[in-house]
C-alpha cells in the first residue's frame, strides 16, 4: 500500500482511475454476487506460475520449499487448508473458497520445457521494494516472463523488515506486473511466525485487488477495503489472537477478523479469505487479469523430434535506404534431435523464391544467427517472407514455426521540401511509424487540424504503459548543396496534471535527425510539460485542440546538410498525461543567391525603381540598424534593430523618393558597410 501511495502521488493521474475503476468493480460484484457465479460454479481457473530465485547463494531455498509455497497458495486460495477448521463460529458462514488455483509453469515464453523456477544468482545482497531493481536483469535482478500469460513470483532478500510486496492490476509498468516475496517466508523459512507460506497468500491477494483488512486508515476507522463482509478494524494484528476480539472501530461481538489472510497476523493464525474478497478476486481477475486464463503455461510441451523453428527475422530493418538487403534470421532447433541441414526459402512481395540450404549443428533449443545472400527491391511498401522446410532431409514435424514475415519501405531520398499536412493516405508515402511495443501509436485523426481537415495524434491520455516510445518518421530527404534547412511543423498538446507540478513524469516529444537510415539519432528538439503545451490549463478528459491553440515550432537543421540525406523523426515518449497533436510539417532549406553569398552585403534590384531588399550572408549578428541616405548626406529611412537579430532581409520603399544616388549604410557593433544603389 506504501508502494501504491507513492505511485499515486508521482502521477495523481493513477489515483483518479483507480477511484473511478472502484466504482464500476463494485458494480461488477454486485451483479456477480447477485447472478450467484464464483469459480466453483464456472470451473476452476488455474494461472500459471513462474519462480524467479534471485539470490546471491541459491542453496538459501530449496526446489522442495517453492514445492511446499505453491501447495500452500492452492490451498489457501482453493480453502482447503488444514486451519480452515479453525474458523471460529460465528464467521464460518463468512468462509470462502475460490476457483483460482496455480501449477508451475511447463514451458517457458518462447514455448521451451520448463519447471517453472529459474534460478538467478545476483551480486546484490538485498533488494528495496520501492525501486523494484528485482524484476530488472539490468540491476541485478531477473526480467518478468509475459506478464499476460504468467504469473510472475520473485523470491529474493528483501531489505529491511519487508516480507513481501504485490502490484495492483494496472498500477504501473506491464513488465513489473507480479509478486516478491522474502526467501524466509516460504515454508521452513527464517522468519519466525512468518514462515509458513502466507505471505504470497497475502501478496497475491493484492495481486488481484485486495486491500488490507483495515482500510489502511493508521486507526481511524475512516478506511475501508471495499469488501462488505470484512469487519472495520482499526489497524493491523500482529500477534496470534484467541476467542473474539474488539476494538475502537468494531467494538462489539463477534469482533474483528484477525483470522483474515489480508490481515498481519502471524501465519499460524492466517485461516481465510470471506466469500465477498473471493468475489471482489474473481472480478478483478475477470476484468484485469483474464488473459491468464488463456495462457498455455501450464501445458507442457510436445517435443518432437524434427522441429526447426524460425524466431525472429533479425534483418532488414523495417526501413531500408539501398535496394539491396541482406536478410539475418535467428533459427531455433525445437526438435529432440540435433539440428544439421535444413531449406530456407526466401522472397519478397509475390516475386521469385530462392532457396538456401543450410548446414551446421544445433542441439536442441540451441539457437543460431543465419545471415542469407543479398537480395535486390524496388520502391515501395514490401513484405519479407522466409519458411523453413527440410530438417535433417525429412519432413518438419511441427510446422506452425516454420514461416515468418516482416514488413519493410523502401523509397529512394526525395529534394526538399516535404510538406505534409496528413489529408490522405496514412502513412504518407515514404513515411513509416516505429512502434516496438505494438501498443497505440501515431494515428490520422479528423477531430483536429490546424489547417485542412486533418492532423496526426499521438494517445497518450488513455496509454497507462509509461516510458512507451513511438516514432513517426519522415522520408529520406536530400539537402545536399543548401545554404540552409529548417523543419518546421504545428504541434497542439495539453495535460492532464497541472503543468506547474514538480517531479512529476510527462509526455515528451522530441524531434531527432538520422543521417544513417535510423540506426542512430540526433535530438534537435525536446519538450514536455509546461513548455510543450498550447494549452495551460489541466484537461482531463481527451485533449481536443482548439483553432487557435496550435504553435508553429521552427528548427534550423542547417549543421546536417554535408552529412548526406537526412530522416527527420517526432518521438512521442508517453507520460500518460494527454494527447499531442501535429500539422502542417515541412522541411525546407534554403540557397543563397551566389552574389550575396560571396558579397556577403547585398542590395537588390540596382538599379531600382524604389523598392529594394538589403540582405545579408551568412545572418547578421551584432547587426544595430540599416540606413539610407541621400546624395546630401541626409538620412531618409532607417531600420533600428533592438535585441536579437531576427532576419537577414530588410525591405525598404524609395517610391517617394527623388530620382538619384543613395546609399545603404549597415552599421555594426563592430564594423559598418556600405553600398551605393541607383533611383531611377
Amino acid at each position: 500500500m506504501e508502494l501504491l501511495q507513492k505511485r499515486f502521488i508521482e502521477k495523481p493521474s493513477l489515483k483518479l482511475m483507480f477511484d473511478q475503476r472502484e466504482a464500476r468493480l463494485k458494480q461488477i460484484i454486485s451483479e456477480r454476487v447477485a447472478a450467484g457465479k464464483t469459480f466453483r460454479t464456472t470451473g476452476l481457473v488455474t494461472i500459471p506460475v513462474v519462480f524467479h530465485v534471485v539470490l546471491s547463494r541459491q542453496s538459501m531455498v530449496t526446489d522442495a520449499q517453492i514445492m511446499a509455497q505453491l501447495d500452500t497458495i492452492n490451498k489457501d486460495y482453493a480453502g482447503t487448508n488444514a486451519g480452515a477448521a479453525k474458523i471460529p463460529s460465528h464467521f464460518q458462514s463468512l468462509f470462502g473458497q475460490s476457483g483460482i488455483q496455480f501449477c508451475l509453469a511447463q514451458r517457458t515464453p518462447n514455448d521451451a520445457p520448463s519447471t517453472g523456477i529459474v534460478r538467478y544468482t545476483t551480486t546484490r545482497n538485498a533488494f528495496d521494494y520501492t525501486t523494484n531493481q528485482v524484476k530488472h536483469a539490468e540491476s541485478g535482478g531477473a526480467d518478468a516472463w509475459d506478464t499476460d500469460k504468467y504469473l510472475n513470483i520473485w523470491i529474493c532478500d528483501l531489505s529491511g523488515s519487508t516480507l513481501g510486496y504485490a502490484t495492483f492490476p494496472d498500477d504501473g509498468v506491464k513488465d513489473e506486473q507480479g509478486v516478491a516475496v522474502d526467501y524466509a517466508s516460504l515454508p521452513g523459512g527464517t522468519a519466525t511466525g512468518f514462515n509458513q507460506g502466507k505471505t504470497l497468500t497475502h501478496e497475491i491477494g493484492h495481486y488481484f485487488n485486495l486491500y488490507h483488512i483495515w482500510g489502511d486508515d493508521n486507526g481511524a476507522c475512516t478506511g475501508t477495503d471495499q469488501v462488505d463482509d470484512t469487519p472495520n478494524q482499526s489497524n493491523s494484528t500482529t500477534s496470534c489472537q484467541t476467542g473474539i476480539v474488539t476494538d475502537r472501530c468494531t467494538t462489539t461481538s463477534p469482533g474483528i477478523m484477525y483470522q483474515n489472510y489480508m490481515d498481519y497476523t502471524p501465519d499460524a493464525c492466517l485461516f481465510m479469505f470471506t466469500k465477498l474478497q473471493v468475489a471482489r478476486m474473481e472480478a478483478a481477475f475477470n476484468t484485469y487479469r483474464s488473459l491468464l486464463a488463456m495462457s498455455n503455461g501450464c501445458t507442457p510441451v510436445d517435443v518432437k523430434k524434427k522441429d526447426a523453428s524460425l524466431k525472429a527475422i533479425r534483418q532488414p530493418a523495417q526501413r531500408i535506404c539501398a535496394n539491396t538487403l541482406t536478410p539475418q534470421i535467428t533459427l531455433v532447433n525445437r526438435g529432440s534431435e540435433t539440428l544439421t541441414s535444413l531449406t530456407i526459402q526466401v522472397g519478397i512481395d509475390n516475386g521469385t523464391v530462392q532457396r538456401f540450404n543450410w548446414t551446421g549443428s544445433l542441439a536442441t533449443y540451441a539457437e543460431a544467427t543465419v545471415t542469407l545472400p543479398v537480395m535486390s527491391t524496388t520502391e515501395g511498401n514490401h513484405v519479407l517472407s522466409i519458411t523453413t522446410s527440410n530438417p535433417n532431409g525429412a519432413a518438419d514435424e511441427d510446422t506452425s514455426n516454420d514461416a515468418l514475415s516482416l514488413d519493410f519501405i523502401y523509397y529512394e531520398p526525395v529534394a526538399a521540401p516535404v510538406r505534409e499536412g496528413f489529408e490522405g493516405l496514412f502513412p504518407p508515402q515514404g513515411w513509416d511509424i516505429v512502434n516496438e511495443d505494438g501498443g497505440s501509436t501515431w494515428e490520422k485523426t479528423t477531430t483536429a487540424a490546424k489547417t485542412g481537415s486533418a492532423s496526426v495524434k499521438i494517445g497518450n491520455f488513455g496509454n497507462q504503459v509509461v516510458g512507451q516510445r513511438d516514432y513517426l518518421r519522415s522520408p529520406t530527404v536530400t539537402i545536399a548543396s543548401a545554404d540552409s534547412a529548417f523543419v518546421t511543423f504545428q504541434v497542439a498538446a495539453a495535460t492532464y496534471t497541472n503543468s506547474s507540478t514538480q517531479g512529476n513524469v510527462w509526455d515528451t516529444l522530441q524531434v531527432l535527425i538520422s543521417t544513417d537510415c535510423g540506426q542512430t539519432y540526433t535530438s534537435v528538439y525536446k519538450k514536455w510539460g509546461s513548455s510543450l503545451i498550447t494549452r495551460s490549463a489541466a484537461t482531463r478528459t481527451a485533449f481536443t485542440p482548439g483553432v487557435n491553440e496550435w504553435r508553429r515550432e521552427e528548427i534550423n537543421i542547417g549543421r546536417f546538410i554535408g552529412q548526406g540525406e537526412i530522416l527527420v523523426a517526432f518521438l512521442n515518449t508517453n507520460g500518460n498525461e494527454n494527447d499531442i497533436y501535429l500539422d502542417d510539417i515541412n522541411i525546407r532549406t534554403v540557397t543563397i543567391n551566389p552574389n550575396l553569398k560571396e558579397a556577403g552585403f547585398l542590395v537588390t534590384p540596382n538599379p531600382t525603381n524604389g523598392q529594394i531588399a538589403v540582405q545579408f550572408y551568412p545572418h547578421p549578428e551584432k547587426l544595430k540598424s540599416v540606413s539610407i541616405y541621400n546624395v546630401s548626406g541626409q538620412k531618409v529611412l532607417e531600420t533600428v534593430i533592438t535585441g536579437e537579430v531576427a532576419t537577414n532581409v530588410y525591405n525598404f520603399d524609395l517610391t517617394t523618393f527623388p530620382p538619384g544616388l543613395y546609399v545603404v549604410r549597415a552599421e555594426f557593433e563592430d564594423r559598418v558597410l556600405t553600398k551605393k544603389i541607383v533611383r531611377n
